[in-house]
């Protein structure tokens, strides 16, 4: 239901009581011209705020209220999954309350952030954790991704009224040229997805070698590279245990640096990989600080400790090793055009979403998509593209020696963050 089609349903003879120190946080700060609707089981609805109605909050059940009235983010979520909880109208507007919401789920954060990693280790627990992400529901992700390339991460768009499918495009080409590949040159594509960067480069005549850890990723990239008889391969193997006796050209990662938290470990195997003289082209979703994502994002999206990009530490990492850093590029405004498109195709296939897979998986990833368009919205969340270089001539490509001195990125840092 749109926003416009919201009529108010508030029984002015009967009126609604509401906590006032529930309705005080559920208004502090609510824009001006915004106003909605709460509604508890069994009472009128309440308007609260003011400007037109945007949206109306229903609790269908005593659960679905308790979560409301804990302003808990997860318990909220998870009532609006099950469907004791229902939002009509428009979902990013109702996604402006998110500020007053708490996220207290301190020992499932730990658990999943440290304590896998720790028992199991870093590669163990990722290898699962992207199973459980990309091969119990892959082929939803195909009903809200681009239909030219299937790219899982943002695309670059120089107009906000492009088709999702010229953005997709121009990240490719942009990546493709930036680290200078031509025809038989030996890449690496870090994060095989859904064969995107394969298809793209291989068509091109390039030898790409793409790395997953997920099942169906690898079942689906072979076929494409069989269908479209790709120069490329695609190999199940962890980034950080993966081993070649010859090294690649260039690398490209397009949205993994999320999954790689660790970053001098991730910079030296891209020094081991690479040739003196390559190219590491980046981009990845970001965050002004260095904090894990929500509860419900590490919950019921990217089990694990998947953490956005925080560029300041990832630039003093980069100032201990060889390479040198050529470029950095915001992309923040298209990320949140991105995530509109993806979060629209998504509402477009709802039915079709719900009849394989079920309302409640519709509605993970209808919050999931919504949410970070709002992220990227409000700069909670940003974005960046970059590129790093391997010095030609250095001696020692995993060791210390030719650093970027950390004077020079700090200044960078200075020109390129607020």
């Amino acid at each position: 239901m749109q926003a416009d089609q919201i009529r108010s349903t508030a029984n002015l003879s009967r009126p609604a009581v509401l906590p006032a120190a529930l309705e005080k946080a559920l208004t502090k700060g609510l824009p001006e011209d915004s106003a909605f609707e709460l509604q508890m089981p069994g009472q009128p609805a309440l308007r609260l705020g003011n400007g037109s109605l945007k949206f109306r909050v229903i609790a269908k059940t005593a659960p679905a209220a308790s979560a409301i009235k804990s302003l808990d983010e997860m318990r909220i979520a998870e009532a609006y999954m099950s469907g004791d909880l229902d939002i009509e109208g428009d979902l990013l507007a109702a996604f402006a309350l998110r500020d007053r919401l708490a996220d207290r789920h301190m020992l499932a954060y730990l658990w999943s952030t440290y304590g896998q990693r720790l028992f199991f280790g870093q590669t163990a627990s990722d290898k699962k954790w992207i199973s459980q992400h990309y091969d119990t529901d892959g082929d939803l992700h195909l009903f809200f991704l681009d239909k030219q390339f299937r790219c899982y991460s943002h695309g670059y768009f120089e107009r906000d009224d492009e088709p999702l499918e010229a953005a997709i495009e121009r990240k490719l080409a942009t990546a493709f040229h930036s680290a200078g590949i031509r025809p038989a040159m030996r890449i690496l594509d870090i994060g095989a997805g859904w064969g995107a960067f394969s298809e793209f480069a291989g068509k091109r005549g390039a030898r790409v070698t793409s790395l997953t850890i997920s099942k169906d990723s690898e079942s689906y990239c072979n076929e494409l590279i069989r269908r479209e008889s790709l120069p490329c391969d695609v190999v199940n193997e962890h980034f950080l245990e993966y081993n070649t006796n010859e090294r690649f050209d260039a690398i490209i990662n397009l949205g993994v640096t999320e999954h790689l938290p660790d970053y001098p470990a991730s910079l030296a195997q891209y020094g081991k990989l690479l040739k003196p003289g390559g190219r590491v082209y980046l981009d990845a979703s970001a965050a002004r600080h260095k904090f894990p994502f929500s509860s419900f994002i590490l919950k019921y999206i990217y089990p694990g400790n998947e953490t956005p990009l925080h560029l300041p530490s990832y630039l003093d990492a980069v100032s201990e090793t060889p390479f040198e850093l050529c470029m950095v590029q915001n992309d923040r405004k298209s990320y949140m055009l991105t995530a509109r498109h993806w979060a629209e195709n998504l509402d477009h296939n709802r039915s079709m979403i719900a009849s394989r897979w079920g309302e409640a998986w519709y509605r993970r990833f209808r919050l999931y998509l919504w949410g970070c368009v709002q992220c990227f919205a409000t700069d909670d969340m940003t974005a960046y593209h970059w590129m790093l270089q391997l010095p030609t001539g250095n001696a020692d490509h995993t060791g210390m020696t030719r650093k970027t001195p950390a004077t020079v990125l700090r200044r960078i840092r200075k020109a390129i963050l607020p």
